[in-house]
């Protein structure tokens, strides 16, 4: 089973997606003009304006449920994976997509805000709606409604909730088959909500772990202050192959850093507009911008935490992809999220572990919370006029299972799963916001337009009532 997924795995992942990414954020970048950069104090503001409403929810709430989605294992596990795999120079990868990726995002948000419809009594939206209203292409849209139940519900929980188990034995030695029956309890008790109790645990959750785990990150920078300029030139150095003991993986730091970036940022991904499209804002620009900005601080805040932390301490192998290490600073250690917890425990020994695992348990528990409402969503979605909450009831047992099945399965089938669901996603939904290109274009202007009137921007979504 393994090697078929990694044959399926290498296909869904090909270099060819790679370039796809980096095109796609480049293209938006200078159509824009980088608004990723001339926009960053208005992403700030505009992320505390607006209040919820009957049907829709705050800027702030939308945020905090796209961070719950993009700020999950990817952004410890992950971090450590594509150090291990491509060396450093993997951490300058995911910056550069990063940036890139932000200016995706803004379209991606500003097209789920845009296409967006009333359902169920509440905004719904998504890559599926904007597929079909947008390109007028429903075969389309239900390819990708479909692959996204699919992946939000089977594929993906899996790596976070195996990731939570993994982290809880090491630091507590809990059996990972407990910590499976804990986290699918509390996901039950949360999704039977809905999009209001998952966000509204998203809203308070979200700043107290993001916060707690940069603060971590902050005071390992300051023990090791004086390693700031060795740690940075090594970054740098990897990352263009000048560092001889990297320079042979250079292509894996490009590949591992794109691809364990757009897992982390999910910036083009098509699962942040689902929570753009719940917003209640006058401008669907507006909560692009703000959906901008979150993958900021996903990646340059939270990522970079989590890299620093590892690279100062040397708490990292990296393996040669023709056998044997090119680092081997840890032996007999897995890389994923011990490299974090070893780095910590450097510093803190009494504490590191748990630490990482409680943080751990936050980041991926909520993301497995936002996977729910985007497979919700789409599920909705391939409804069309029905309301039978029965589908739904039973997409929360499966979701449950799965994320109580991941704890028992293998790390690496669980990232393969998840890496193809990611990928999946990203074909389809990066080929339709460039296909979309001049109605973004559209909807970038107008915002730039009523501001220099000095308007406070609005434009009615095109909207209907399902």
């Amino acid at each position: 089973m393994d090697e078929f997924l990694k044959v399926i795995n290498g296909i869904v992942w090909s270099n060819t997606l790679i370039f796809l990414c980096l095109f796609s954020g480049i293209f938006f970048s200078i159509r824009m003009r980088f608004p990723q950069i001339r926009y960053i104090r208005e992403m700030w503001k505009l992320l505390f304006k607006g209040n919820a409403s009957e049907k829709g929810i705050s800027s702030f709430q939308a945020f905090a449920l796209a961070i719950s989605g993009r700020v999950g294992t990817g952004n410890i596990a992950g971090v450590a994976t594509a150090i291990g795999m491509g060396g450093p120079g993997a951490v300058f990868w995911m910056w550069v997509i990063a940036f890139l990726g932000s200016a995706s995002a803004i379209v991606e948000a500003s097209l789920g805000q845009y296409y967006k419809v009333v359902k169920d009594g509440q905004y719904r939206g998504g890559p599926a709606f904007y597929i079909e209203k947008g390109l007028k292409l429903k075969w389309y849209a239900i390819a990708f409604a479909v692959v996204t139940v699919f992946s939000c519900g089977l594929f993906l929980p899996g790596v976070q909730s195996n990731s939570i188990a993994v982290a809880v034995k090491n630091a507590f030695d809990i059996p990972m088959y407990i910590t499976g029956i804990v986290v699918a309890i509390i996901l039950g008790i949360i999704i039977i909500g809905g999009v209001k109790r998952i966000s509204t645990v998203a809203e308070f959750v979200v700043p107290f772990m993001a916060g707690g785990y940069i603060l971590m990150s902050l005071v390992i920078i300051g023990l090791n202050f004086h390693q700031v300029p060795a740690v940075f030139k090594l970054i740098f150095e990897s990352a263009l192959g000048i560092d001889s003991a990297f320079g042979g993986i250079i292509g894996m730091a490009i590949a591992w850093g794109v691809k364990r970036g757009i897992y982390s940022n999910e910036a083009g991904q098509g699962t942040a507009p689902h929570a753009a499209a719940a917003a209640e804002v006058s401008h669907p620009m507006k909560q692009g911008l703000v959906q901008g900005f979150s993958v900021y601080v996903d990646t340059i805040f939270v990522c970079t935490a989590t890299a620093l932390m590892i690279l100062f301490t040397g708490m990292y192998n990296v393996e040669n992809p023709a056998g044997g290490f090119v680092v081997e600073n840890i032996p007999n250690v897995k890389m994923g999220a011990d490299f974090t917890q070893f780095a910590v425990a450097q510093h803190f020994p009494s504490i590191g572990k748990a630490f990482v695992a409680i943080s751990l348990f936050f980041f991926a528990f909520t993301t497995i919370m936002a996977y729910y409402y985007i497979a919700e969503t789409n599920i909705s979605y391939l409804q069309k006029h029905s309301n039978k909450k029965i589908y739904i009831r039973i997409f929360q047992v499966v979701i449950m299972f799965s994320a109580f099945y991941g704890t028992i399965k293998t790390a690496e089938s669980a990232w393969m799963l998840g890496d193809i669901g990611v990928g999946l996603m990203a074909w389809l939904n990066i080929i339709a916001i460039l296909l979309m290109q001049k109605k973004a274009m559209f909807l970038f202007k107008d915002y730039e337009k009523q501001r220099k009137e000095g308007k406070d921007p609005t434009l009615a979504p095109e909207m209907t009532e399902n």
